[in-house]
């Protein structure tokens, strides 16, 4: 895992797209925090910041006999507060490094997009 940010962080955002994606869905089990931790060779309090996270944001239950499973739970006004100044953060950062408007807005497009084909091609 080579990046900037923290591991935790990196898992999280990892599974999330896994989720958008549709590889993951309601009900489907993570792996144990253990075998994670020891396939990326880092700390298994890593890998249970990164479960804790989840489970805060509403994206997975934890349950000491199954483990952690996706749980989706309908986004409210919480969630949008909160997603809609991570995306003005990374809007204006867009902006501050000189990406046109038009850009943008066809990046956005193309990621959201990407999910729904994900999505449209697991389905029967």
């Amino acid at each position: 895992m080579k990046s900037s940010r923290d591991h935790y962080q990196q898992i999280r955002d990892r599974l999330v797209e896994v989720i958008a994606e549709g590889v993951l869905t309601e009900g489907s089990p993570l792996p144990p925090a253990r075998a994670l931790a020891a396939e990326f060779g880092i700390n298994l309090h890593t890998v249970n910041k990164a479960y804790d996270l989840l489970r805060r944001q509403g994206l997975i239950r934890l349950n000491r006999k199954t483990g952690a499973v996706v749980t989706l739970t309908v986004a409210g006004p919480p969630f949008h507060a909160e997603w809609t100044a991570r995306a003005r953060t990374l809007l204006a950062e867009a902006v501050a490094r000189g990406l046109p408007a038009d850009e943008a807005l066809t990046i956005c497009r193309s990621v959201l997009d990407s999910f729904a084909a994900t999505q449209s091609e697991d389905t029967p």
